[in-house]
């Protein structure tokens, strides 16, 4: 192996190391702080299709569920109250997620997840212990606070730890975790739900105290990113860390650029501000979009909503709960494919490949729910093939999303910032997709009253308007070291013109000869 880093065929700087069952262990634990935003997730839509936890809290819908069956089934959840229980986390997380910025920035990612994973504990048990439904909002308001603070810091920290040549599969280890947590939450919620006494909803609620402690533990004995040691004046801790994490001895080219991109980040004072600059248009674009068109997807309608809408259409409270096993189980599934492809086939491929999957399949599902329901939501009974139908293409949608916009939505933006606007470019990143979570929640029962089976091919057309965006301005950012990434800014044929070659000073990007070897996408 030779000293320091090399430049491989294409034009790439390349650093020696190995994936170390060090690292894998670190990301592993570190991934698991996508437990409690999945969690979160899947027990949400379970207890509120559960009719005692909506009886004691939510009793106008209750009433409309269950005394009247000729209501219109689009309208049935339509509550103000309901929304705010299910949305109010995702405001808070928007908060907490700018706060978490600083912290990870000054005191390190560690930090920051064991501040998520503290809060998110406090919610829990106010939410299992809650007797009126103010207490439900303020325990969802504190839930929402921690996943704030562990989305800010987990994939910036698997993204940090992760050899370039893994980093793909192992940041998306977040996203399993997240799949895993709502999967879990899921099969809980289906057997909580068959409790004697209607009281299984407090389980659902304050189960949430597991994964809360697992990231909060996790947080105490993982050890802290070369990166982050490094930007807080670690040096030496950083240097050593580094070889243990790489597995060789000489890791001193790979050390002297986080050092570069280190003195870089400290000579900004204001990284809020310093993302405005030009030469940061593409990462801004980046962290707003990708976010902003992840949420637009429609697959939290699906995910959260599961149980909800699977009762919508028609079925059980049971067949609900189980029909979002099933969509639970697929999307774990298909998060495996994505680990497994992400750096073999690349970003762009999983991107353009799942959109056009999740195109087809919002495009039948608003056809089946419409030629049964109409427009006035009552569709009478409902034969065996119909469901299979509806729930068969849920499946396939969710696949599409789960190896595409559900992983990619955090790591791409995880990977391309550089260190001196990385803490606050991945707030931004956070922060847009709580606040476009946030309103889908809010409004997604009173669209679906109103738009009724319309609201899918709403989603359907911002699967269109993603896809073209991903193709033709998002670059390949597969086998780039992390402080290698502005490569593919200036080899992109649109956003080279707003970064010039020379505008990254810290010695870390490589210069023209070596960009000329590397391919425009």
């Amino acid at each position: 192996m030779p000293a320091g880093g090399f430049v491989v065929g294409d034009g790439q700087k390349a650093y020696p190391g190995k994936l170390t069952p060090f690292v894998l262990f670190t990301c592993v634990v570190a991934a698991m702080g996508g437990l409690i935003f999945g969690y979160d997730i899947g027990i949400s839509g379970g207890v509120t299709s559960m009719p005692s936890f909506l009886r004691r809290f939510f009793p106008s819908v209750y009433r409309k569920q269950q005394e009247d069956a000729t209501t219109n089934q689009y309208c049935q959840y339509d509550s103000p109250t309901l929304t705010l229980f299910t949305s109010s986390l995702y405001l808070a997380a928007l908060i907490s997620s700018l706060v978490a910025s600083t912290v990870t920035r000054k005191f390190g990612r560690r930090l920051s997840m064991l501040f998520g994973g503290i809060l998110f504990c406090a919610g829990a048990l106010i939410n299992g212990f809650a007797k009126h439904v103010w207490m439900l909002i303020v325990g969802r308001i504190l839930l929402g606070f921690g996943i704030g603070f562990a989305n800010q810091a987990v994939p910036l920290y698997l993204s940090e730890m992760a050899p370039y040549k893994y980093r793909g599969a192992l940041n998306i280890g977040f996203q399993l975790s997240i799949t895993i947590g709502i999967l879990v939450a899921e099969v809980l919620n289906y057997f909580f739900a068959k409790i004697k006494g209607g009281w299984g909803w407090r389980l659902s609620l304050g189960g949430a105290v597991v994964p809360a402690l697992i990231i909060t533990i996790g947080s105490l004995v993982l050890p802290d990113t070369p990166n982050s040691m490094i930007e807080r004046g670690h040096h030496e801790k950083a240097k050593t860390k580094l070889r243990r994490i790489r597995g060789v001895d000489d890791v001193s080219q790979e050390f002297d650029d986080l050092v570069a991109a280190s003195k870089e980040s400290q000579a900004i004072e204001h990284p809020w501000t310093n993302l405005l600059r030009r030469k940061y248009r593409p990462h801004l674009t980046m962290a707003i979009m990708i976010p902003f068109f992840q949420q637009l997807t429609g697959i939290n309608v699906i995910m959260f909503y599961a149980p909800v809408l699977f009762n919508t259409i028609g079925f059980t409270t049971d067949a609900s709960l189980m029909s979002a096993v099933v969509t639970g189980s697929v999307n774990v599934a298909a998060t495996l494919v994505s680990i497994y492809g992400v750096d073999r086939w690349g970003r762009r491929f999983l991107f353009l490949e799942g959109g056009t999957q999740m195109l087809i399949c919002q495009a039948v599902v608003a056809a089946c729910i419409g030629a049964k329901f109409g427009v006035d939501g009552t569709p009478g009974e409902l034969p065996k093939w119909y469901a299979i139908v509806v729930v068969t293409f849920i499946c396939i949608y969710v696949a599409g999303f789960a190896w595409s916009w559900g992983p990619l939505g955090w790591l791409v933006p995880s990977e391309i910032f550089p260190l001196e606007i990385r803490s606050a470019a991945q707030s931004i990143t956070v922060s847009v997709n709580m606040i476009f979570t946030f309103i889908i929640a809010q409004i997604f029962l009173t669209m679906l009253c109103h738009l009724k089976f319309g609201l899918f091919l709403v989603f359907a057309f911002f699967v269109v308007v993603m896809s073209i965006f991903v193709y033709i301005f998002l670059p390949e950012t597969k086998g780039i070291p992390i402080e290698e990434m502005g490569q593919v800014w200036r080899s992109h044929w649109y956003w080279s013109r707003f970064v010039e070659d020379g505008e990254y000073g810290n010695g870390l990007e490589m210069g023209k000869s070596n960009n000329q070897g590397i391919k425009h996408v």
